[in-house]
């Protein structure tokens, strides 16, 4: 050992002592599980290098920097949510044109608008949602209807054919912002055309006519088909049986039988069982067991961050992915707090919001709309346990038997003001309540 790394650690050390002293002064949840985050042990001095433990070491070393001259400067001085930054970030992109050089998102209109109306929405930027410049981008965003003479759906920009996950995205919009006129211009026997045309034969859905089969495209189905009333047997026959054969050896969820354990697809698989059944019968039919460890080991300890698979980087996104599965998983499995939220949430507050706005996958990234989103919607995750109402289940549906709460307990999270986010429907990813009162205001309607 050189005398410059003993140097180093002797700083350390130092450093650790004052923080200590520091610590026993200005006790708050938030900053004491930030100092044990920060002391954590990262990756083993003796793990083999490669390209993947380089690139840890990486993000390893860039946060605890950032965590570092956090505590250095007190538990007063914690980060808090820019939320006025934020707004103004999704605020500019939805009530100006794109910059030319996002043609290449021409085929993710819809996203783009939900990712902007969901997170301002969070925010609490109700106000901006009803503006008549959004208003327009929405009435604009129904031109991106396309039908035939048998089939109806959302495609990702003008003239552009039914697309599932468009179709899934634009009906959150709208039932975030509300608009029955939107809704009344939607012809559900074509929708449902659509949803038994891109069925498979072993119960799995399509993305789009000659595409993709994954589980991202069997949430998409189920929850179109939810919000709009018409989810029957024909559409369920054979999906629980598929979603199950999608759990791997390692407690995950891939997007088709025998590929990797995913976040992404794990929260569409289990999201997706959600809408078919209740938490208890899902128990019985996934392994519950591996799916919580898997889960577990997807925070590491340093960052605090969620990772999409096994041995790979922290990103702001999985902050939903992953905390939402948790948020689902917490429910089925009676454990109440599945990831360690304080640990997340005190990563997207420090870790995850770009200057001078909007949010990011890591240290050093630019911020997007689709990493604005979600990192949002993670932290949502982290502020509310959800609770399933057995007799808003018996009311309303199992797909909408969820209701949120914000954490009341310390022990677990602390929750400035500043820094609380509106709840989600957790099945649906959109405002709480937001989905239900669209599925009602087509329940009242004619059978289709």
């Amino acid at each position: 050992m050189d005398d410059e790394s003993l140097e180093e650690q002797f700083k350390k050390l130092k450093f650790l002592v004052e923080l200590s002293a520091h610590k026993n002064q200005n006790s708050n949840l938030s900053f004491d599980t930030l100092v044990q985050m920060d002391e954590s042990d990262g990756i083993s001095p003796s793990e083999p290098i490669s390209d993947t433990v380089e690139k840890q070491l990486e993000v390893e070393d860039s946060v605890q920097k950032i965590y570092d001259d956090v505590l250095s400067k007190g538990s007063e001085h914690f980060p808090a949510l820019n939320r006025k930054g934020h707004l103004i970030y999704t605020n500019i992109f939805l009530h100006k044109p794109l910059p030319s050089q996002m043609t290449v998102l021409d085929a993710s209109h819809c996203w783009i608008l939900y990712w902007l109306i969901n997170a301002t929405s969070l925010l609490g930027g109700v106000q901006s949602i009803k503006s008549d410049v959004c208003q327009n981008c929405i009435k604009m965003a129904m031109s991106y209807l396309y039908e035939d003479e048998e089939d109806e759906g959302f495609g990702g920009g003008y003239m552009q054919t039914p697309h599932l996950a468009d179709t899934y995205a634009m009906l959150c919009t709208l039932a975030i912002v509300g608009d029955e006129d939107c809704w009344s211009q939607i012809d559900r026997k074509k929708v449902y055309h659509l949803l038994l045309s891109l069925k498979n034969k072993d119960g799995s859905f399509a993305i789009a006519k000659d595409s993709e089969t994954d589980t991202r495209s069997v949430y998409c189905a189920l929850c179109t088909a939810c919000m709009l009333n018409i989810l029957d047997d024909e559409l369920k026959k054979g999906v629980e049986d598929w979603i199950v054969s999608c759990q791997t050896y390692e407690g995950g969820f891939a997007g088709n039988p025998g590929d990797e354990a995913h976040s992404g697809y794990t929260f569409c698989a289990i999201a997706s069982l959600c809408i078919l059944k209740s938490p208890a019968r899902i128990a019985e039919l996934i392994n519950v067991d591996s799916l919580l460890r898997w889960l577990c080991h997807r925070q590491y300890a340093i960052e605090g961050g969620l990772s999409g698979r096994t041995n790979k980087l922290v990103d702001g996104c999985y902050s939903h992915w992953g905390g939402g599965t948790a948020a689902l998983l917490e429910c089925i499995s009676g454990n109440r707090n599945v990831i360690n939220r304080t640990a997340l949430q005190n990563y997207i507050l420090c870790c995850c919001q770009a200057e001078p706005f909007g949010l990011v996958d890591k240290p050093g990234k630019y911020p997007d709309f689709y990493h604005t989103n979600y990192v949002l919607c993670g932290l949502s995750a982290c502020q509310h346990y959800q609770i399933y109402d057995e007799k808003l289940a018996l009311k309303e549906g199992t797909a909408f038997g969820y209701r949120p709460i914000t954490i009341p307990d310390e022990k677990v999270i602390t929750i400035d003001e500043k820094n609380l986010v509106e709840a989600l429907d957790p099945v649906f990813v959109a405002p709480s309540g937001s989905v239900l009162k669209m599925r009602n205001y087509y329940r009242e309607l004619k059978p289709r």
